[in-house]
């Protein structure tokens, strides 16, 4: 069995806790012009450098990281959960419950998830609540498809079917014995789901449809950096590494949860 990813639970605790606290402890204003710092190099007084405009970049990437991290645990929240009322309603009842599931699902994946994704925000103001909810309606499909091919092998296992036949109620078996059974699969899809979404931003926000000022977001940072790339590496490197630190710690993460819940099967 994996040893458990305590590296990369680290690495997501430190940048939590630098988004979120380290801007009471940082002196730096991440809004603040500074004409005679303007893409001033990594230094001591300013950790990650400068952009062009002379605002500290530790401090926009401490204030970024809060958007990024919050538009990514909320969407990939609420897209688990679409996902999981979705496919187990389609596993447990099937008939016309699963027909109806199989023609949404297939209606979404007639578009790639990212084209849907510029589709959408093309026609709203984009902000964190309206990110979360965009990525949100185009992310819950894999966890749904997941969720409901394990609720039908649920269902068809005789003390299901014993409990059905005995009159139990449908709320009483689903959060009974559905739920723990589905909790790895959840777990997994979320994980996966969180660096999916703070990707997705990411993208967007480099492609100028995601963050816009005076609100940012580690996608937004490094958008801004890629006009000074050539002279001023720091500015996009910085957001970035961010965006790669939590998005593989995160894979590490869903990694050793679905090796431990297929050993869990096997050994069931």
């Amino acid at each position: 069995m994996k040893r458990r990813p305590l590296f990369s639970l680290s690495i997501l605790v430190f940048l939590t806790l630098l988004s979120f606290a380290g801007p009471l402890l940082y002196p730096w204003d991440p809004m603040a012009f500074h004409k005679d710092l303007i893409l001033a190099a990594p230094s001591w007084q300013h950790p990650f450098g400068t952009d062009r405009l002379g605002r500290d970049l530790l401090a926009r990437i401490m204030q970024g990281g809060q958007v990024s991290l919050l538009i990514g645990v909320g969407s990939a929240v609420i897209a688990s959960l679409i996902g999981l009322i979705m496919g187990v309603t389609a596993g447990y009842f099937r008939g016309w419950w699963d027909k109806g599931f199989v023609f949404i699902v297939d209606l979404f994946l007639t578009f790639p998830t990212f084209f849907l994704l510029l589709t959408l925000v093309s026609y709203v103001p984009a902000s964190s609540a309206i990110l979360i909810i965009v990525i949100s309606i185009t992310g819950w499909m894999g966890t749904a498809r997941l969720i409901r091919s394990e609720s039908y092998r649920i269902a068809s296992q005789p003390f299901i079917k014993i409990l059905r036949i005995a009159g139990t109620p449908t709320r009483r078996i689903v959060f009974r014995y559905f739920l723990p059974l589905l909790a790895p699969i959840f777990f997994v899809s979320f994980t996966f789901g969180v660096s999916g979404a703070i990707l997705a931003e990411s993208g967007l926000s480099y492609l100028g449809l995601g963050i816009t000022p005076p609100e940012m977001s580690w996608g937004s940072i490094l958008s801004d950096g890629k006009s000074v790339m050539e002279i001023a590496w720091w500015v996009s490197f910085f957001p970035g590494l961010m965006i790669f630190l939590v998005t593989f710690s995160l894979i590490q993460i869903s990694d050793w949860l679905q090796d431990r819940a297929n050993r869990r099967e096997m050994s069931a």
